[in-house]
Parts: C-alpha cells; structure tokens; sequence
C-alpha cells in the first residue's frame, strides 16, 4: 500500500479548558436546576424563552409551517425506520428458563429501559433526521418515557420546526428547547422542570460529547461520538465522481468530517482526487467541505482487495462503502464498521436519511467493540435462576470452596446454611 493523499498531522492536545467548562455546566445544573439551564439559553443561543418545555401548540404550528413535501419525505423515512426497528426487535426474544443441571434452571428476561434522552443536534445544520433515528427504536423497543432535547435556532426561541415535526411523527411529546452540555446535565441528574432519565443517545459538538463523558455513570449513554467519518473501498469499476460525491458529502459535516478512500487503482484513485477539486467548485457547503477535505481527507492505494479490508479494519470507520465489482467477496473480510453500504448504488447519504438502518454510529474506531444506536441500546437482558433442593446439594459445596478459597467465609456460609 501507498498514499496518495495524506491528512495533515495534528498534535494531539488534552482540551483541559473544555473539560474544565463542562464540568462547571454540570456543577451548575446539579445545583442550580431550571435557573442555570434559563441563564445558559439566554448566554449560548440568545434564548429568552421562559418556558424549557416545548408546548403542543407549538409542536402543531411547527407541523403546519414545515414544508408540506418535506413533512412528507419525513414520513417516509419514519416509516421505513419504524419497519426496520421492527424487525431488529423480532430477533431481541426472553430466554425462557432450562434446567441447565439437574435443579439448576437458568434464563434471561430482556427489559426495556423505562426513561430515555434523544438529543437532536441544532447547531450547524437543523439535523431533524436524527429525531427520527434515535426516537423510534426507542419506541419500537418499549422505552416508556422517550424525552427529546433539541437547541433552538440562534437568536430565536423556537426549535426549527423540522425538528419538532420529525419529533412529533416519531411520537415524542415532552420536548424540551434546550441544548449543549446543560442539556445533558439537566438530563442526567435533573432539574425543578426536566425528570432525570435512564439513558442518553445522540451526537452532539463536543461540549455534548464531553458532558456525556462526564455524566456517564450517573445516567447510561450511547457511546461517546467524534467526527463523522467514511471510508470507502474500490476497484477499478468504481466510479471516481461518485467516489469524489460520496467523500464530500462526509467532508461537509464539519471542519473535522473524514473521507478516506482505500482502491486497488491508482487511476481511479487519482481520478476521484481530481473530482473532487471539480465537485468543491460548485458545492454550497465547500468553506466547510474544502478545509475537512485538505486536512483530513486521505488517498490510499492497496495492492489488493484482501490489503484493502485490512486496511479498513484497522480503521474501523463508521461508515464503510463497498464500491467494488463483487462486494459480496469482501464481506466475510470485513470485521469492523458502524454501518456497512454494499454496491456502488448503496450510498452512505440514504443511511444518513431515509433507507430504515440508523445513521447514530460509533466514531473514532469505536466499531471494534461496538455497533450503533438500534432497539436493543433500549433493551437490558437480564439473566435468572431458580434452585430445587436437588441442585442446592449438587452446587452448595463447590460454591462454599470456591469462596473459602477467596477467603470470603460469608459467602461460603451463604451456600452451606441451605444445606441444614
């Protein structure tokens, strides 16, 4: 393998001032309540909303202000979210007990989560489309309680209002203007107005990140989420303009978005690096695009396909495309990605939207140890037993060993009384 296209290096540096701002966020939230969230809405987003709480009315007036082919569109896409989350639930089943040995019986139960927090990023872009990913495998999963937080549109007191319709169509109510570390704050530990929930989902900047970081423990949360990132492998079928569109679309997210190619060919390689100079001359979002292209974008060329998924491994991306002639090869190949697109047609973007699968993915090489956001964040499995008499005398000793050897004769003697 070899590079074409390096990112620029970064040293990398402990943010302390962040840490130490969000941890100030949190402190004050935990002591102050409402009165600290009011003052951050007024400070952050020139908010001088009174009321955290989103109203129905609102809700509705954001329903009909919302363009009527947009609401449309984001019907569909709910649609085929729902019918996904559906069928992800299907194979989520309780293990019913079994006699493992004899008097032994062992189980598992699988419990929705009762209360949870979606959190809808505002601030660059109004990304209504992650109401729909995180709200409704909630709900397909049983959650009780699906609470949303979503920042308003600077310098106004309304949240946009695709956002709360997108909320809405998932069937969330108790919504809340309110975004930014305070918001995660308010939702772990709780305030005179918002109830603390079980667990929080949802990307966000990285003051979001880093007060989901902190408050993790206190509340469960989804993973802790970094830039947005593609890599996509191809062959020489690949298309370099659709290669070139594909890593814009990532490069746009932010100034720290990465679009990575990995190909077996060095002129479509060098074809894509061309297109994309062609493509960032007429693309709107390029003060963004351009700047994550330069600096993080990357071009590697493998001698293989087999070097290729190697190489996407040690990467783990979150999202991963397979633009090759026999995609279905690769496949068993491939171990780590958050979501994986197969076939040149099978872009990233009707992930992000309207496809079914979900778009909150795990960054930063977390797909080596996790998937993304589905119905089973939402669920528990939790394991029981039940003991006869028969399987008491059968374990009672080995257990009442087992712990003198550890030297906890309490737990020992927790298995023998059950023998008198």
């Amino acid at each position: 393998m070899y590079s074409l296209k390096k990112p620029m290096e970064k040293r990398p540096e402990e943010d302390l001032s962040l840490s130490t701002t969000v941890s100030e966020i949190v402190r004050s939230v935990k002591g102050s309540g409402d009165d600290a969230l009011l003052n951050y809405c007024r400070r952050f987003d020139r908010s001088t909303r009174e009321s955290l709480r989103v109203s129905r009315s609102e809700i509705e007036e954001a329903l009909s202000s919302t363009d009527k082919e947009l609401l449309s569109h984001i019907k569909t896409a709910a649609k085929n979210i729902r019918a996904f989350a559906k069928r992800q639930r299907k194979t989520i089943k309780d293990m019913p007990e079994e006699e493992i040995s004899p008097g032994v019986f062992l189980g598992h139960r699988v419990i929705p989560i009762e209360s949870c927090c979606c959190y809808v990023p505002g601030g660059g872009y109004p990304l209504f489309s992650t109401a729909l990913m995180l709200a409704i495998p909630a709900s397909e999963a049983g959650v009780k309680r699906i609470v949303a937080c979503a920042p308003v549109m600077k310098g106004t007191d309304r949240v946009h209002p695709a956002t709360l319709s997108a909320l809405s169509i998932a069937g969330v109510s108790e919504i809340y203007a309110l975004g930014g570390a305070q918001a995660i704050a308010a939702c772990a530990y709780g305030t005179e107005t918002i109830s603390p929930v079980d667990i929080i989902v949802g990307p966000g900047n990285r003051y979001v990140t880093e007060a989901k970081r902190q408050c993790y423990g206190q509340v469960g949360i989804d993973f802790v989420a970094g830039p947005s990132e593609v890599l996509i492998v191809a062959d020489s079928s690949a298309n370099p303009d659709i290669l070139a569109a594909d890593l814009l679309a990532q490069s746009e997210h932010d100034l720290n978005a990465r679009g990575i190619l990995v190909s077996t060919d060095e002129k479509v390689a060098k074809e894509t690096i061309d297109a994309v100079e062609r493509r960032l001359e007429d693309l709107s979002t390029a003060q963004v695009a351009r700047p994550a292209w330069i600096e993080n974008g990357e071009v590697i060329v493998a001698k293989s396909l087999e070097e290729a998924c190697s190489i996407s491994n040690r990467y783990a991306p979150e999202h991963l495309e397979l633009a090759v002639e026999d995609p279905n090869r690769l496949i068993p190949l491939l171990t780590n990605y958050g979501s994986l697109f197969i076939g040149e047609m099978s872009a990233e973007v009707f992930g992000d939207y309207v496809s079914g699968t979900n778009h909150t993915l795990p960054t930063m090489g977390a797909s080596r140890y996790t998937g993304g956001v589905w119905v089973g964040t939402f669920l528990k499995t939790c394991t029981f037993q039940r003991m006869t008499e028969e399987g008491v005398h059968r374990l009672a000793p080995i257990a009442e060993a087992m712990a003198k050897a550890e030297g906890l004769d309490g737990h020992g003697k927790a298995a023998s009384v059950r023998l008198k």
